[in-house]
């Protein structure tokens, strides 16, 4: 039994199932107990019965009792609908059955004929008959033909008689007395067709099968007996004994040929029909089971006890089954069948051994199928079940599956667990929780104890030799060989675990919940659900984890973005999606192909891995839409991406503005129309500096006083000007005062006062300002006051004669709009705008170990690094000549051994061999500078590291140039007294339509992270020469270094930046180490914000508090010992750095004061000037290196970096190249 749901109540005596999902409601309207309920098939009635004697029918959509239908005598026992017609019948201890109809709200006939309680009355599902049952000890199947043809198909009335409604079936106002017949006897309507005598006590219950001629029923003399029928007669069949009590309920089960069957004796039994044997038996400690319902269309079962109610299912419903790319194989009936995703083709492959009578699939109590993905060589599975406690059966298939054969019984054996652990070897986990190692001919080959007693099941682990271990709430990692645990993730219980095609991520699924991590157990990402997943698959890119739950298709991708793909009209498992297509099974094993969607999906990964190229593809060829996706555009920093899918005015004036696309903004802010929307555009204009939109905007909501100020600022007086008359003719005295001062106006400031009725003041403004003609005329005006305030202007000109005119400041720029800050960031358009058509494309495969792992977990290195992406070229891009003569340098040089030298005069004349010579194939097709060193080209190859990232100083590379030239040559010995022969060594194939190989260049990833590795010791020992030398060293050997992948090519990039902070951060030490005071305070703040390893920024951090503290800036030393308190544990150079940092941290807040001011604000953006070892603020011009990306001054421009000693500063170039690049033939 699979408990689906459980209630606490009451004792429970009726039950009944909706069709049509789950409703939760509570009607209180019965006085006393109900004993019968019952759904209506199609209308949203629900009938009930108590022993109040009443039957209530209610709409449980209204939540309210519609009427009450009244004429039992006694409590009522079972109601129950009919399926097709507007009739419900009831059954009550007044020994009789009544048929009313709930549409005419009347009752159409009164069966009579038992003579003790009613128990139980219920329709056939198809045909017109009722069967009842008694305590009388019968079971009677009544026959309602004439009563169907009388009342709804509107058989006339008889003379006399009451006339009848041919809709309803109501009666008219006919005879008492024949009325009151009917009731107490009973009319001729309704007739008894059989009564089935065979019980010893009293019937409880019968109930009839959904398709045959069957009857069970179950009575107080602890017997479940059947019974058949035909036409004429009925028969019992045969009796069912077990119970050990009355038994109280039996009905059918309407998908497979048992019965079940309930008692007093606190037991749910479960019989074969065919066997007429019990097969299951599911019992309760002190509870007594009283009704019994089955769901008409589900696999679900419901039995009301004395402490509540319970739903179950007799067995799981999810069929066993597992897959490959190209094969589903499932568990249906007694057979193993294989299907072909491509062509359609299921046949059964091979026959299963039952198990014993248990179930109901023919014995097989299929769990799960496992199929080998590791052995490709043969197809294997694990059929795991749950027969004998937990068994399993390794099967080996042919290549062809189409011919059923018989399974071999050495292949079996018992274990609550059971997976693949390599390609022929299989782990059991035994009852003792110990993980048995077998073979395929399933001998043992080792005993491994598991690590924790609580494991219940194991899952294969993606890769060989390693076990996934289930806990309650955890999941281990296990290695067997070593037996020890790698790894630990903490889960909800998991009850499935899919791995990607590639094997590099897993889905573990619980019961509400899934989890994605990596190969390692490491956690990515995890989704809750509120309602059960049913299971999911990978796509076949490894990228996109398509689920279902009850009623949906979903789907997650790495990074815990998650979407709805469509919806389900029932439960459905996934097996495999290909191209649109989702394969599934449904519960009865039948195979389904359903249509999704995956654009939003692959839209969305496509924007997580930043390949513009796509996204736009999607955007202009698809059909998104839906705020959901509105939403994460914006939440993932893409306002202007979801522009395209945006048709709200408002929503899209908003995301025009959040992305700062004035020009959209402006277009929908003239289709809205409103104040609101002008003043956000005019803020967001002002922001940017395009103030003549925000003189629009000013200009549409009215803003006067912000629109003469933006003209103050703009110096545009003529518009001033008629903002004053705008103010005059408004009658604004405050607006025309602001405008005349803007615009320097004495003499409209005197009128403006003189409006106001402030004569004294026009009076002092006028005379301050010379106007005379104005001043004698309010002088008259005021009389006595004017005298007084020209005595103290008189003063004041005594005193101070320096009075100036207050004039409007003059403009910075009169320009169309503000000059602004450039700011470095870039859209997604400029993005894929930057990208070149000729770049290679995207490999789907993994990138391998991060550099955590390949430098080790002491030593990670930063992945937040942008590749610097070559710009565009077009179709018709035509090489230089200084590039296309290549094959003439390689020609014309003397050449040997592949190595230029001089010509002593000396050396032997060698024919030349026919045909091209490899190394100038090599110049010829490469664009890599390492190739052409190998060839020995060492001109052509300069002149590439000069076009690609502009290298002037070649001396330092004559190393590397000379170790790839000797490598990629071998020289075999020949006979006494001949030459050598010299050859060059190959390496892989360049192109397919020429047969050319590339030079191996002896120098991979591995030795340059040792290098590292040494470097960052060297560093920490405080060996800054020697450190330095190296850091040099990696630098002057990555451009002749030729990356096999893109992961490697962006692991170059990132070495070049580790390099170049690195040098940077050395001679700002060995600066500090030679400075005093103020300028070696400054050193040591810019030594803090070198990008370096936590353990050596802890010592940067201790330097510059150490001497910010001495120098008295408390401050600087503050924010250092802040930063190394920030710090983790693991990068703490000495145990008592944290509390040295704590200590100067409480003395620098007591004092809180910088004694030095110093060229450094850590507030301020800046990059460091590598040649003065001076900050260069934002906004400042400045040239950066081509190669190393070294910062400088723009005076630097044409410099030699100081950093790398190799590029000329200022140069725009292509940028460093990485991988192997050919040229276009």
């Amino acid at each position: 039994m699979l408990t689906k749901f459980e209630s606490k109540s009451n004792r429970v005596k009726g039950l009944a199932f909706h069709r049509m999902g789950t409703l939760l409601d509570r009607f209180d309207e019965h006085e006393g107990p109900v004993r019968g309920v019952d759904f209506h098939r199609v209308q949203p009635l629900i009938v009930s019965g108590g022993d109040d004697y009443r039957i209530k029918v209610w709409d449980y959509k209204l939540r309210r009792c519609l009427f009450t239908l009244l004429g039992h005598l006694d409590y009522i026992r079972t109601v129950c609908f009919h399926n097709d017609y507007p009739w419900l019948v009831s059954a009550s201890d007044d020994q009789t059955i009544r048929i009313w109809n709930w549409q005419s709200r009347s009752c159409v006939t009164v069966l009579t004929g038992h003579n003790h309680y009613v128990m139980c009355a219920s329709f056939h599902p198809k045909d017109d008959l009722i069967v009842s049952a008694s305590l009388d000890q019968t079971v009677r199947v009544w026959d309602v033909t004439g009563l169907r043809n009388k009342t709804v198909r509107g058989m006339p009335a008889q003379a006399g008689g009451p006339a009848l409604n041919e809709a309803t079936g109501a009666t008219g106002s006919g005879s008492v007395v024949s009325r009151v017949n009917a009731d107490l006897f009973g009319s001729g309507d309704a007739v008894v067709k059989y009564v089935l005598e065979g019980h010893d006590r009293g019937v409880n219950w019968a109930s009839f099968h959904p398709s045959s001629p069957l009857i069970a029923s179950g009575a107080d003399d602890r017997q479940v007996k059947l019974w058949r029928m035909n036409d004429i007669k009925a028969w019992e069949v045969d009796t069912m004994r077990g119970h050990t009590n009355n038994v109280s309920c039996v009905v059918f089960h309407p998908k497979h040929e048992l019965i079940i069957s309930n008692s007093e004796d606190r037991s749910i039994r479960v019989w074969d029909i065919s066997k007429r044997l019990g097969v299951q038996t599911f019992r309760r400690e002190n509870d007594r089971f009283w009704i019994i319902a089955a769901h008409p269309e589900q696999n679900l079962l419901a039995a009301g006890h004395d402490a509540g109610m319970i739903v179950f299912k007799l067995e799981r419903e999810r069929p066993a089954f597992a897959s490959d790319q190209q094969r589903l194989f499932y568990v249906k009936d007694r057979y193993l069948r294989t299907f072909d995703f491509h062509n359609g083709r299921d046949v059964p492959s091979i026959s299963l051994r039952r198990t014993g009578h248990v179930g109901t699939t023919a014995g097989i109590l299929a769990r799960s199928l496992e199929c080998n993905t590791l052995n490709s060589t043969e197809t294997l599975l694990l059929l795991c079940s749950d027969a004998e406690g937990g068994s399993y059966e390794l099967i080996a298939l042919g290549v062809d599956a189409s011919q059923p054969i018989e399974s071999s019984d050495g292949k079996r054996g018992t274990g609550m667990s059971a997976t693949f652990l390599s390609r022929n070897r299989v782990a059991i986990l035994d009852k003792n929780r110990q993980i048995l190692i077998k073979d395929l001919a399933n001998e043992r080959r080792k005993v491994v104890a598991s690590p924790s007693p609580a494991t219940d099941k194991i899952f294969f682990a993606g890769t060989s030799g390693r076990l996934l271990l289930r806990l309650d709430d955890r999941l281990l990692l296990f290695e067997t060989q070593s037996r020890r645990i790698l790894s630990e993730l903490q889960v909800q219980r998991v009850k499935y675990v899919h791995w990607s095609p590639n094997n590099a991520f897993v889905a573990l699924i619980s019961k509400h919940g899934i989890t994605i991590a990596s190969r390692e157990l490491d956690q990515l990402c995890s989704i809750s659900e509120t309602v059960r997943v049913k299971g999911g698959v990978w796509d076949s890119h490894s990228k996109v984890f398509v689920y279902t739950t009850l009623n949906h298709v979903k789907y997650c991708l790495t990074s815990g973005d998650t979407g709805t793909l469509r919806t389900l009209d029932m439960p459905v498992y996934l097996t495999q999606v290909l191209k649109g297509k989702l394969h599934c099974l449904d519960r009865e094993c039948k195979t389904r192909i359903l249509s999704i969607d995956m654009t939003e999906a692959n839209f969305k990964l496509a924007l997580e891995s930043k390949n513009y190229a796509e996204v736009m593809h999607i955007i202009r060829h698809a059909r998104l839409c839906g705020e959901a996706l509105v939403a994460y555009l914006q939440d993932r920093g893409y306002p202007e991406v979801a522009l395209h899918f945006v048709k709200d005015l408002t929503t899209r004036f908003k995301l025009a503005v959040a992305c700062g696309n004035i020009q959209v903004a402006l277009s929908t802010a003239y289709e809205l129309g409103d104040d609101v929307s002008w003043h956000h555009l005019g803020v967001e204009a002002l922001r940017q500096g395009n103030y003549q939109v925000v003189e629009m905007a000013y200009q549409r909501t009215k803003n006067f006083e912000r629109l003469s100020f933006l003209y103050l600022l703009t110096g545009n007086t003529d518009k001033l000007r008629k903002m004053l008359k705008i103010a005059e003719m408004r009658h604004d005295l405050m607006a025309r005062f602001h405008n005349a001062l803007f615009l320097g106006d004495a003499e409209e400031r005197m009128r403006v006062l003189e409006d106001a009725g402030q004569l004294a003041l026009a009076y002092l403004t006028s005379a301050t300002h010379g106007l005379t003609e104005q001043a004698e005329r309010l002088g008259d005006r005021i009389g006595p006051t004017a005298i007084s305030i020209q005595r103290s202007l008189e003063l004041q000109r005594g005193d101070d004669s320096c009075a100036l005119l207050l004039q409007p400041p003059t403009p910075i720029v009169r320009a169309e709009n503000w000059p602004l800050l450039a700011v470095s960031r870039m859209s997604m358009y400029e993005l894929l705008d930057s990208q070149s058509r000729y770049a290679p494309e995207q490999d789907d495969e993994d990138s391998g170990e991060t550099w955590e792992a390949q430098l080790g977990s002491d030593i990670p290195l930063s992945r937040d690094v942008v590749d610097e992406v070559p710009g565009g070229w077009d179709d018709e891009l035509e090489l230089e000549d200084e590039l296309m003569t290549a094959t003439a340098a390689i020609e014309g040089s003397q050449i040997s051994t592949g190595i230029m030298r001089e010509d002593d005069g000396q050396a032997p004349f060698h024919a030349p061999p026919s045909g091209v010579a490899p190394m100038a194939v090599w110049c010829e097709t490469a664009c890599h500078a390492a190739y052409h060193a190998a060839a020995g080209s060492f001109e052509t190859g300069m002149h590439l590291l000069y076009r690609q990232i502009a290298v002037v100083e070649f001396r330092p590379l004559k190393q590397a140039f000379m170790a790839r030239a000797l490598s990629s040559l071998h020289s075999l010995p020949g006979l006494p007294l001949a030459l050598a022969v010299v050859m060059p060594v190959r390496g892989q194939t360049l192109t397919e339509t020429r047969a050319s190989l590339l030079p191996v260049i002896p120098l991979n990833m591995a030795q340059l992270i040792d290098l590292l590795k040494h470097a960052y010791k060297e560093f920490q020992r405080g060996n800054f020469v020697t450190s330095e030398r190296i850091f040099r060293t990696i630098l002057r050997t990555l451009p002749l270094y030729v990356a096999e992948t893109r992961a490697e090519a962006q692991e170059v990039k990132e070495l070049v930046e580790i390099c170049r902070e690195y040098v940077s951060a050395i001679r700002i030490k060995n600066a500090n180490g030679e400075s005093q005071g103020v300028r070696q305070m400054e050193l040591s703040a810019y030594f803090t914000h070198c990008n370096l390893q936590p353990a050596h920024l802890a010592l940067a951090l201790n330097l510059a508090m150490s001497q910010s503290f001495r120098g008295g800036n408390y401050i600087h030393a503050a924010s250092y010992a802040r930063r190394i308190l920030e710090l983790p544990d693991v990068a703490m150079a000495k145990a008592d750095l944290r509390s040295k940092a704590a200590v100067v941290l409480k003395k620098s807040e007591e004092n809180a004061r910088n004694e030095q001011r110093l060229n450094f604000d850590e507030r301020n953006p800046y990059v460091l000037d590598c040649a003065e070892l001076v900050p260069i603020y934002k906004g400042t011009p400045l040239v950066t290196c081509a190669f190393c990306g070294s910062n400088y001054k723009a005076c630097m421009k044409g410099a030699i970096c100081v950093t790398c000693r190799l590029s000329v500063i200022g140069v725009e170039t292509l940028g460093l190249v990485t991988q192997s690049q050919t040229k276009r033939q």
